[in-house]
């Protein structure tokens, strides 16, 4: 099946340009030209990927970004004029996937499309189970939900590959370059601080103390691991 990208840009010339290389390199393209027509093409198209420049008219990419959060899990790629850390982080706390600055390397664009696309994509297999419950915490692997003490939080697509990563590799530390390689793709180039800035934001809202955890234990200088408090009453194969 065609992978369906929606490119969000005022840019015409830029537009133009991402338009034809993803075109030829097999994707099926819509457009939208402000940040409002964006997200009612997210309603009505839904699309497997949306590429969002943060500086478009009408409503900018940083609050597309998050209201597209609030409604679907659909992957996110930040385009960004300013390369800077402090913007890179904005997006990830409002949920994109990943991010690049302008000017853009297309083959580094396409590359990391089909990387977010690659993990991203659904997979249901029939004979694993779809729930996982330990302690304080329960997971429906279909529906993507999160019980922490019996209440439901919501995650970010990113902060749920991260739990994911961690639950699926109980019983075993994993290091920061692991959870890169796993929750981001084996080609995205970051550091321990992205990862850091996750468990961070996870420990804030699964944790009853996140100074003090008790859910996702770190292991100094080695990486984190998901702490089983009980027999478990749920598996999941990795």
């Amino acid at each position: 099946m065609i992978a369906k990208i929606l490119l969000v840009e005022d840019d015409t010339e830029f537009l133009n340009l991402t338009r034809t290389w993803l075109h030829n390199a097999g994707y099926e393209i819509l457009t939208a030209g402000d940040g409002l027509e964006g997200l009612r093409c997210v309603y009505s198209s839904h699309p497997d990927l949306v590429i969002l420049d943060a500086n478009i008219p009408k409503m900018d990419g940083w609050e597309v970004c998050r209201r597209i959060r609030d409604m679907s899990d659909i992957p996110v790629l930040m385009v960004t004029v300013n390369g800077q850390k402090s913007d890179k982080l904005k997006g990830f706390s409002l949920g994109a996937d990943d991010y690049l600055a302008k000017p853009i390397d297309f083959h580094e664009l396409i590359a990391r499309v089909q990387a977010i696309l690659r993990r991203t994509q659904s997979i249901n297999p029939e004979n694993k189970p779809t729930t996982f419950r330990n302690g304080d915490v329960e997971i429906n692997w279909g529906t993507r939900q999160v019980w922490i003490r019996g209440a439901m939080v919501k995650l970010s697509p990113m902060e749920f590959k991260v739990m994911s990563c961690l639950v699926k590799n109980r019983g075993w530390i994993v290091t920061h370059e692991q959870l890169l390689e796993k929750a981001w793709g084996p080609n995205y180039i970051a550091d321990k601080s992205f990862v850091k800035l996750y468990i961070r934001y996870l420990r804030k809202k699964i944790e009853e103390n996140p100074h003090k955890p008790r859910i996702i234990m770190t292991e100094r200088g080695v990486g984190y691991y998901f702490a089983m408090q009980d027999e478990e009453l749920g598996k999941v194969g990795i």
